[in-house]
Formats: C-alpha cells, sequence, structure tokens
C-alpha cells in the first residue's frame, strides 16, 4: 500500500504507456488523413462529450466497485487483528494462573502468530514463511503443511488445544466457549478473505469498460481534429490518458492480495499482530515494519 503523498506515476506509466502510444500514433494518422486528402469525409459529428460522460460514469462505477473489495479485505483485516489481540487476552486471562498452564497459554498465543501469518502467505501464494517453524512445534509444524488449508489446520489445532485444556481443568466452560466465539471470529474474517480473492469481478467489468475505453480512443481524434488540427495528436492522448489511467485504477484495487503496492499492507499487519501478542506474553518482539520507498507491504 502506498502511504506516501505522491501517486507511483512510474507504476502507471508502465501499464499504458503501450495503449498510450498506439493512441499517439493513431491520432498522427488521423491528422495527416485531415490535411493530406480530404478534410470533409474526417468532419463527423461524433457526440464525443455524450460518449466520454458515460464511458466517465462506467469507469467511476467500476472503480468504485474495485475499491470496495480493497476496503473490504483491509476491514477484514481490521477484524483479524482484533481478534488476535482479544484471542490472546482471553487466553493469558481465563486460563487456570497454575505455573503448569504456562505453556497452554503461550502455545495460544504462538499459534495465532504462525496463523496471521500463515494466511498472509496463503492470500498472495507465497512460499510458506519463517513464522511455522518459529512459532509452533516441529511436530505441528509438519502437521500443518500438509494440508490445503493450512491457516484453518492450525486454528482447528487451536481449538483442539483448549478443548484438551478444558478436560484437564485448566480451563473453566466459560472460558472455553469465549475463546472458540473468537476462533469463531477468526475463521469468519478469514472466509471473507478467501472469497475475495477467489471470486474475481464479474467478466463484464474487465471485458467491457476495456472495450469502451479503446473505442472512445478511436473516435476521439475523429471528433477533435477540426478545432485541434495540428494539436489533435497531444490533445487527443492527453484525453484518452485520463480515460487509461481510471481503467488501470480499477485493475490495480481488484486484487487486494496481489502483493502488488497497492495491496493491502498485510506483511505490516502481521508484524503488528507478532509484536501486541509477544509484548502480552512478556517476550521481546521486533521492531514494525517501516515503509520501503513510500509503500508499505
Amino acid at each position: 500500500m502506498i502511504v506516501g503523498s505522491t501517486p507511483r506515476i512510474g507504476h502507471a506509466a508502465r501499464e499504458i504507456i503501450g495503449p498510450l502510444a498506439v493512441l499517439f500514433v493513431w491520432d498522427v494518422i488521423v491528422t495527416l488523413i485531415y490535411f493530406w486528402i480530404n478534410p470533409k469525409i474526417m468532419q463527423l459529428e461524433v457526440p464525443l462529450s455524450l460518449f466520454g460522460t458515460a464511458l466517465a460514469l462506467f469507469l467511476g462505477f467500476r472503480d468504485n466497485s474495485a475499491y470496495a473489495r480493497w476496503w473490504e479485505a483491509r476491514s477484514l483485516w481490521g477484524l483479524m487483528i482484533n481478534a488476535s489481540r482479544s484471542l490472546a487476552r482471553q487466553a493469558l486471562s481465563l486460563c487456570d494462573a497454575r505455573a503448569d498452564s504456562a505453556g497452554l497459554r503461550r502455545a495460544i498465543v504462538c499459534s495465532q502468530i504462525a496463523y496471521v501469518h500463515q494466511l498472509r502467505t496463503g492470500l498472495r501464494g507465497e512460499a510458506d514463511g519463517a513464522e511455522i517453524t518459529t512459532y509452533l512445534a516441529p511436530d505441528q509444524a509438519a502437521a500443518v503443511k500438509v494440508f490445503t488449508n493450512q491457516p484453518n489446520a492450525i486454528l482447528t489445532d487451536t481449538a483442539i488445544l483448549v478443548s484438551d485444556a478444558f478436560r484437564a481443568g485448566l480451563i473453566d466452560s466459560f472460558g472455553r466457549v469465549r475463546i472458540e466465539t473468537t476462533l469463531v471470529d477468526i475463521a469468519n474474517a478469514q472466509g471473507g478473505m478467501e472469497r475475495i480473492k477467489r471470486t474475481p469481478m464479474p467478466s463484464q467489468y474487465r471485458f467491457f469498460p476495456v472495450f469502451f475505453t479503446r473505442i472512445f480512443c478511436v473516435i476521439l481524434p475523429f471528433a477533435v481534429v477540426r478545432d485541434l488540427g495540428v494539436y489533435t495528436p497531444v490533445g487527443s492522448a492527453f484525453v484518452g490518458l485520463m480515460f487509461l489511467i481510471l481503467l488501470q485504477i480499477g485493475d490495480d484495487l481488484m486484487d487486494p492480495f496481489s502483493n502488488e503496492i497497492y495491496d493491502v499492507p498485510m506483511s505490516a499487519m502481521c508484524r503488528t499482530v507478532e509484536i501486541d501478542l509477544l509484548q502480552m506474553l512478556g517476550e521481546p518482539a521486533p521492531e514494525p515494519l517501516a515503509p520501503e520507498n513510500g509503500v508499505l507491504w
């Protein structure tokens, strides 16, 4: 996620430089035809303002829909952070204070740290991070790796751990119910993230905006060449650039978990959970992640 005040013009330029170059060449061709062949055949009455307004509304609606996906993803991660803190607090306060339950409290907290990191790598399609072996016992880490949905396996192990603690008398029925309720909240947040990741924008949202934007850019020089003359390539390309950028904004926000500079900063949020939970245990914690060149990952 970009946290600086300056937009990444270079990133957008790399994505649209090809279509923009084609548009400029097309504008030059139309301008040359207008001056060298017969201006009368180029004087088309194109309702450009009407077409442009409709296209702008269409692209704006698409961008709003893409941003809604991005914001929902960010909101779900906010819920995940809060639920992780709640789970750690419940593990520390609701479990029996006897010395033999210290391992239980630490196991629940460390499992949640491993869980959020494993959820992050799963959503991004990355390889397993070092956290799964750092915060889980070796046998548990090995068992988790055979599952397709590894975060869910870690969450299930936590639930089993709480159930075993209840039978051993290390936690009462109220504490067990409260922790299980928090685990359900965590599972619901994960389900929402997986829904966003595995459900792309409808094909109509991806095909028609591109199609109509290209049509608009094709007819644009015909509508302005009579007024702009030799400046048609510059004026037409500039207007086309604005619509291409609107198109690119929607593309950048469609998948908030694709590990690009516009995505939800999952690495920073997982580090936040790690810091908070380790400090709740009274153990040393790493430093928060700092932005890299204005981007928080």
